[in-house]
């Protein structure tokens, strides 16, 4: 890893990972505080590059306590040391959080007017935006164009959030979470500048458990906590997706950068899944959709007989969505992933039904988990063997959920890279 502490630094200070945070003058500079305090926790080693506006809403002192170094803010400071050429050079990662409008506009078309500009021109490792502005400003023709002309050169700007703005406005425009931010930034790094490879790819992911209703406070659902299926999201915004994350009664943060399509039942998942997959190059069925549903639900709570008698559940079942989306491509050469949690029975072994159920789905490939016992569901680690149509297995170790989302990247990359005219 890079040193941007200088020739002095300790052997260890030079093989953590270097970060460079810029932070544009927005009112969410603030929150960029709580962003280094997490890189700094983690092992990092962070220099921090404010822009001269920047420093009006966070001061120069608390960026060099938070991160224990210097705070660069000028060209002409320590000028034979070259920094608005070496901070870049010597980055592993540089992310500008909040990025504003302005920002973007100077990163889009080359400007070097402060030290931060000339890291962005110097830096050749992976470079991630963090927008923060007015949701005008944000649906503004100049800043769309700003961000496509980054994007197309290879940098990640993260879609902002959604929700409280400056004063009493609300909208698209809010600074994602810093943890948030940072669980994408640590993915980034872990691919370095050579994991891009779905770089102007679109993919959808669902995730979570659905939920069909008995009557106004009990439903039918299982135990899917979504974790796998945001792993996948941000694994997929890593390598350079955009992604639409379907999300199944999932009570987890939203992956920053992320367009998040929230829904409750199997119905409605489905046809979240089908409209944004008209579009999409692959489509990950992470989600765990109930196999059936109640005939009929009550308008009010089913009580308990005085005389002990169970009332009759009659049950329907709910769409197949992985073999609807399998057979019907909405996309051409779109490669479709489904996932099979099996215990095993009397009929076969974990992998004998999951070979089973890639025949019967029609999918390109199926991400098999044995969850005996309880196993994978709201775990942060998991394993898993992934099934291809075209007969490979590819065993994936137990290990972080992100280790198997981006194997099934992989295998997905590898498949629309073969896919490709030409």
């Amino acid at each position: 890893m890079s040193d941007l502490a200088g020739p002095d630094a300790s052997p260890e200070a030079r093989l953590r990972p270097s970060v460079v945070l810029g932070v544009a003058g927005g009112i969410a500079a603030y929150k960029a505080a709580e962003l280094l305090r997490r890189f700094t926790e983690s092992g990092h080693e962070v220099t921090v590059v404010p822009t001269p506006s920047a420093l009006h809403f966070v001061g120069e002192a608390t960026w060099a306590a938070l991160s224990g170094k210097p705070v660069h803010t000028q060209v002409w400071e320590s000028v034979h040391q070259v920094p608005h050429v070496r901070i870049g050079q010597a980055a592993d990662l540089v992310v500008v959080a909040p990025a504003t409008a302005d920002l973007l506009a100077r990163a889009a078309h080359g400007r070097a007017d402060d030290l931060l500009t000339n890291v962005l021109l110097t830096a050749r490792c992976p470079v991630v935006f963090a927008p923060a502005m007015h949701t005008e400003m944000w649906g503004h023709a100049a800043t769309r164009a700003n961000v496509a002309t980054l994007r197309q050169r290879g940098a990640l700007v993260l879609e902002p959030a959604v929700g409280r703005l400056t004063g009493a406005d609300s909208g698209a425009g809010r600074l994602p979470g810093p943890d948030e931010i940072f669980e994408t930034c640590r993915e980034v790094l872990a691919r370095g500048i050579g994991g891009r490879d779905l770089t102007g790819r679109t993919v959808v992911v669902s995730a979570g458990g659905t939920r069909e209703p008995l009557d106004p406070v009990r439903y039918l659902g299982n135990r899917s906590s979504g974790r796998q299926g945001l792993a996948l999201a941000r694994a997929a915004l890593a390598r350079g997706a955009e992604v639409t994350l379907v999300a199944a009664n999932v009570a987890l943060p939203d992956p920053a950068g992320v367009k998040v399509v929230h829904v409750e039942t199997t119905e409605q998942l489905r046809d979240a899944v089908v409209a944004a997959a008209t579009s999409a190059d692959a489509v990950v069925m992470a989600a765990a959709p109930a196999d059936f549903r109640p005939v009929a639900t009550t308008g009010t709570k089913i009580k308990k007989s005085p005389d002990g008698s169970v009332p009759a559940l009659e049950l329907t079942q709910t769409p197949d969505i992985l073999a609807e989306i399998s057979r019907d491509r909405l996309h051409p050469g779109q490669v479709v992933v489904g996932f099979a949690a099996e215990t095993g029975d009397d009929t076969g072994t974990v992998l004998d039904l999951g070979r089973g159920k890639l025949a019967r789905k029609g999918c390109d490939l199926l991400v098999v988990n044995d969850v005996r016992g309880g196993a994978v569901f709201g775990s942060e680690d998991n394993q898993a063997v992934l099934l291809g149509a075209d007969g490979t297995e590819v065993d994936v170790p137990a290990g972080p959920k992100s280790s198997v989302a981006h194997a099934v990247w992989d295998e997905v990359a590898r498949r629309l890279d073969a896919a490709r005219p030409g």
